[in-house]
């Protein structure tokens, strides 16, 4: 099915909706509402479901573009449809100014930082004098269209679902982009997606920046809706309600906005006019109700209703054909095959009063395969994250043809040729095999955010999926690459990162226990790739645990034992070194 079907579908729907003879008012007053909290969810979506960067201070958002509205039209006389720039504009350098200090934090303190400024933002508009204090700016003039003026719900109706479907296309482009993908591998942590060359801090201020403007549209919109604005809408408890309307439609999905939205209006309304009959009129029951009932929802679809729904009525999408695209260019190499490709030079690494890498030295060759071995805790992982810069050295050297890369963030490092796994496999679970891949060739592309909003990046994606498609192939899992990633074997997932790796063109690549997970005959499938690279002129360096593996693939073994090297040389050495038998069994052995 494509993809834009049920987008048509659902327009269709929307449109027909109002024309249906003898609707009450009441109903396309509460799709109104709904087209307006939809339009802040899918904000919520892309920055808390998507970009794992949660947030209750939406409302103030909607809040500058309502008052930006306001405050022109009334004051200067303007018209509502030149005052939208405007209104987007300030709601999005205010999200620029907040998203700088905001974006930095992480765990619980991301979101008691967005309730801390959500709350002075609430109050600075009710102490403000221009913006009405606490009465607000009222008679706000209508939306018009020639000599039609937006008065009554029925005409504005069809303003905000055009806005719906706008945000919600352009929100699935950016998502189906190199762009989105970045996007997507925050929610797992930002090491992997840094290690592919993606700016981290960057990716999560435009995710802010773009669900600020999504609210400020709202804003924009309520203020010519309602003709009055005032603080109350844009307080912590429209923030937190936004926050739970794309918690219950299924904060990690677009089309979940809007159906939390639907959700979650309709039953406050349904609440709030039958249960002060059922019960006299006494206290706000609806409230109480309207709790218990979210919460039982969440207990039967954690995840949200949008993809519980999805699960019942599973849709195929016909992917996009990368067969026929052009492939992407190799990369420059940056050295020659005469110097080491990689020096480490006594590199030291301190946690504390302990020593995890103790002095370490060795170098790897052009189109050589190594291999970095030694008990568990000897330091090989912690030399991994210090090649690749995710961890700075406490001394020592370490350079890249002859470039020395010692505390180098690992976005600049990527860009030297060396690309990496795991000890721990870290892929997004809920995208596909094909689009995890994507992520390792992110340097490779050159579109961004608008461009892929709208639709002109669709030749760089391509060459983009063509390559990734190509690496799975080479690795020899073409039959999963629409799979989901976390529906994969361990064994699996951990070639997936190979293939991931690959598609950065590195000239040295680093496996941290590739092997592990993996059967006699996958074990063999992967020595014969790397076989392969290294004929290509890759250089392999690998930690392992499966000594069979090792022994009968490595060039030479660098032997670890607690962060320090104890030995060095060709796989025959290394078997009979003693310091390294007794390393591995033990004094007595």
């Amino acid at each position: 099915m494509p993809r834009w079907l049920p987008v048509l579908l659902f327009a269709s729907v929307m449109t027909v909706l109002p024309l249906i003879p003898g609707i009450p008012p009441f109903w396309i007053v509460l799709l109104d509402n709904i087209g307006l909290a939809a339009l802040v969810a899918m904000g919520l979506v892309l920055l808390t479901g998507v970009g794992g960067l949660t947030s209750f201070g939406q409302a103030a958002f909607c809040g500058f573009g309502a008052y930006t509205t306001a405050y022109i039209t009334t004051v200067y006389g303007l018209s509502p449809w030149l005052t939208l720039p405007a209104s987007l504009v300030v709601a999005g350098i205010a999200a620029v100014l907040l998203g700088l200090m905001t974006v930095r934090l992480s765990g619980h303190y991301l979101p008691l930082g967005t309730i801390a400024w959500g709350i002075a933002l609430y109050y600075l508009f009710s102490k403000l004098d221009f913006l009405g204090r606490n009465d607000g700016i009222s008679r706000v003039p209508p939306l018009s269209i020639g000599p039609i003026d937006m008065y009554d719900p029925y005409s504005i109706y069809f303003v905000i679902w055009a806005m719906v479907l706008i945000s919600a296309v352009l929100t699935m482009n950016l998502l189906d982009s190199r762009t989105g993908r970045a996007i997507r591998a925050l929610r797992r942590g930002h090491v992997a997606a840094e290690a592919f060359g993606v700016q981290t801090a960057r990716a999560k201020l435009l995710v802010f920046i773009y669900a600020a403007v999504l609210a400020g549209l709202s804003g924009w919109l309520y203020a010519h809706f309602q003709r009055n604005v005032n603080p109350t809408p844009f307080g912590p408890q429209a923030g937190i309600e936004y926050l739970f309307i794309a918690v219950v439609g299924g904060a990690g999905y677009v089309w979940g906005g809007v159906l939390g939205a639907a959700i979650v209006i309709i039953l406050k309304e349904v609440l709030q006019g039958y249960l002060p009959l059922l019960f006299g009129g006494q206290g706000q029951l609806e409230i109480i109700v309207f709790g218990i009932l979210l919460v039982v929802l969440l207990q039967l679809a954690p995840g949200g209703v949008w993809p519980w729904l999805a699960n019942l009525v599973p849709l195929k999408f016909r992917r996009t054909a990368t067969g026929k695209a052009g492939g992407l260019p190799a990369r420059e190499r940056v050295g020659s095959s005469a110097a080491p490709l990689l020096k480490v030079e006594r590199a030291r690494k301190q946690f504390g009063g302990v020593v995890a890498v103790n002095d370490v030295s060795f170098e790897v060759n052009a189109a050589e395969i190594v291999a970095l071995i030694g008990p568990n805790g000897a330091g090989k992982s912690t030399t991994f994250n210090l090649i690749t810069g995710i961890l700075t050295t406490t001394g020592g050297r370490i350079e890249v043809h002859g470039k020395p890369v010692d505390n180098t963030p690992p976005q600049e490092v990527v860009k030297l040729g060396i690309a990496r796994t795991f000890q721990h496999v870290k892929l997004v679970p809920d995208m596909t095999v094909l689009e995890n891949v994507a992520i390792g060739a992110h340097l490779r592309g050159r579109s961004g955010a608008i461009t892929s909003m709208l639709r002109f990046d669709r030749g760089d994606e391509a060459k983009l999926l063509a390559e990734a498609t190509r690496q799975i192939e080479r690795v020899g899992l073409g039959a999963e690459i629409d799979q989901l990633a976390g529906s994969l074997s361990l064994g699996q997932q951990r070639i997936v990162e190979i293939a991931r790796a690959l598609c950065a063109d590195p000239e040295l690549l680093l496996l941290d226990e590739p092997a592990a997970g993996l059967r006699h005959l996958e074990k063999q499938r992967l020595a014969a790739l790397l076989r392969q690279l290294k004929a290509g002129s890759m250089s392999v360096l690998l930690v392992e645990h499966d000594m069979g593996f090792v022994m009968d693939l490595a060039d030479r073994i660098v032997v670890l034992d607690f962060g320090t090297r104890i030995a060095e040389g060709t796989p025959d050495a290394i078997k009979t070194n003693p310091d390294v038998i007794k390393a591995y069994l033990g004094a007595l052995a």
